[in-house]
């Protein structure tokens, strides 16, 4: 079993190698791999042998995609596609909420993960692979699937299909429920954000100590530097792996010093021992002579005073005599533990920095209501900031688009997106954008790129926020615009929750 040093190192080198890879991120965008997937997930838990491989052989290849997945819910298909980015990897038969528990179509994200799972509200109900969307009930989770929506409000899935998304899934992953299946598609726009430099006065949150106790307040981070999240994350992250393997030098150097003033150390607690009890024996031969009443007495207190006077003084040389000979080992000993000790001070605290500046890289979300003419944002499931925004004929529908960040592109310096709409904008007919669809046989629509174009044209954002937002802008960012307002179950601990007014709400 690896002992607690050897866990130290590994978790430095781990620390360092992170920073490397962010590192060279900063410099050269690693490559990415388009999957080009048209693929079916067989709903039977018994599947044929060959069937079974090429499941596991599309699993693996989903798994290894660096790409951003999104969930699709199509509820007139009783469908869930999986895409990665614009392509579409995986996909399965589901089952939604039935009359009077319909499944609310709009946007959602997990917010929790539970492999094994059991219902707070219908008889403590089984729901394996549990990934929740909302606090008040609706998750995806494996389940009864009896080809119609026959659920409580939850998206069933089936069992093994479940268990894979579980597995391919992160928290955060977006899923979308529309009434009709629809297409994300690739899209470039100067309006969407783009990464760039720390500009507003941005710091790393104060950071508890766990050593000491001692709390050391946050400090102001690449104000006018040109730094950005990543380069600073880069840089504390190989910090904290430069910190964690001198803390385990340090930790090796102490205990050898220890081991080799050990003796040392033993020899003065015996010199010092013998010193004590010789004092000892002064004391009571000077108590003894205070009490003596006769010359017999008297001399016999006397010898034993010289006796311990004698005594103490070998003990004292033998004492002296052990120090000058260990001291140089011991108080090595000591300055290699006080060492050792703000070596791991150091390293827990950089392990805290890095930590910190890590949260800086989470996937922000962008939301613009036209019911509030607001912006709002939020990063790891926290309210961040909001403005006003100034969205032109602000009277006509604008319809719900969601815009998702892939991947850098350009040694970082911008991002590649997808563009998902939900509902047609003004003037293209008023309706889902896929009821002409509604056929099951007739196959998904795609987004209309120019309509999500004039969709970003019709939004004007303060500079302030726009630069706000583009220093914490990265790949699993996504921005929405809608009609809607933002839904009540957007609270602590959840991205924006998006409901479409004008669907069944259950």
């Amino acid at each position: 079993m690896a002992g607690f040093g050897e866990l130290q190192f590994a978790a430095g080198l781990a620390w360092q190698q992170r920073g490397e890879r962010l590192m060279q991120q900063c410099k050269q965008p690693s490559p990415f791999t388009v999957l080009m997937v048209a693929a079916l997930i067989c709903v039977s838990d018994a599947q044929p042998v060959g069937a079974q491989r090429d499941a596991d052989r599309r699993f693996n290849e989903v798994a290894a995609t660096t790409e951003s997945l999104m969930a699709v819910v199509s509820l007139n298909n009783q469908r869930v596609a999986i895409y990665a980015g614009a392509n579409r990897v995986l996909q399965a038969p589901v089952s939604t909420g039935r009359k009077d528990y319909e499944t609310p179509a709009g946007i959602y994200s997990v917010i929790e993960k539970n492999r094994e799972h059991y219902s707070n509200l219908y008889d403590d109900a089984a729901m394996p692979f549990m990934q929740r969307l909302t606090w008040s009930g609706i998750a995806l989770h494996a389940g009864a699937l009896p080809g119609y929506p026959a659920s409580h409000g939850c998206i069933r899935m089936p069992s093994e299909f479940a268990e894979q998304l579980f597995d391919l899934s992160k928290m955060g992953m977006r899923v979308v429920v529309v009434r009709d299946d629809i297409v994300p598609v690739p899209i470039a726009h100067p309006q969407l954000f783009k990464p760039g430099p720390i500009l507003s006065d941005a710091s790393i949150a104060p950071v508890t100590y766990r050593p000491t106790g001692d709390t050391v307040p946050g400090r102001i981070i690449g104000v006018g530097t040109g730094q950005t999240w990543r380069s600073i994350a880069a840089a504390k992250a190989a910090a904290a792996g430069l910190a964690a393997v001198g803390a385990e030098v340090a930790a090796k150097a102490a205990s050898k010093a220890r081991a080799e003033a050990a003796p040392f150390v033993r020899k003065m607690r015996i010199a010092e021992g013998a010193r004590f009890r010789a004092e000892a024996l002064v004391r009571q031969a000077e108590r003894a002579m205070e009490a003596a009443e006769s010359p017999e007495a008297t001399a016999a207190a006397e010898k034993l005073k010289s006796d311990a006077f004698e005594r103490l003084t070998n003990a004292q040389k033998d004492l002296a005599s052990v120090t000058a000979e260990g001291q140089e080992k011991i108080d090595a000993a000591t300055a290699a533990r006080d060492a050792a000790r703000a070596a791991e001070i150091a390293k827990v605290a950089a392990y805290d920095d890095a930590r910190a500046a890590e949260t800086k890289l989470a996937p922000v979300s962008v939301f613009i209501s036209r019911k509030t003419q607001r912006l709002y944002v939020r990063q790891g499931f926290q309210p961040v900031f909001e403005s006003p925004v100034t969205i032109s004929d602000a009277e006509e529908p604008i319809g719900t688009t969601m815009f998702t960040a892939l991947a850098y592109v350009n040694e970082g310096t911008d991002l590649r997106w997808t563009a998902l709409a939900m509902y047609a904008p003004a003037g293209a007919n008023d309706q889902p954008l896929l009821r002409r669809h509604a056929q099951r046989n007739v196959g998904p629509a795609k987004t209309d790129v120019d309509t999500a174009k004039r969709v970003l044209e019709r939004i004007l954002i303060p500079q302030d926020a726009i630069d706000r937002i583009s220093e914490i802008v990265s790949p699993r960012s996504a921005l929405i615009i809608s009609d809607e307002g933002m839904s009540r179950e957007t609270s602590k601990g959840t991205d924006f929750i998006v409901i479409m007014s004008g669907e069944p709400q259950g």
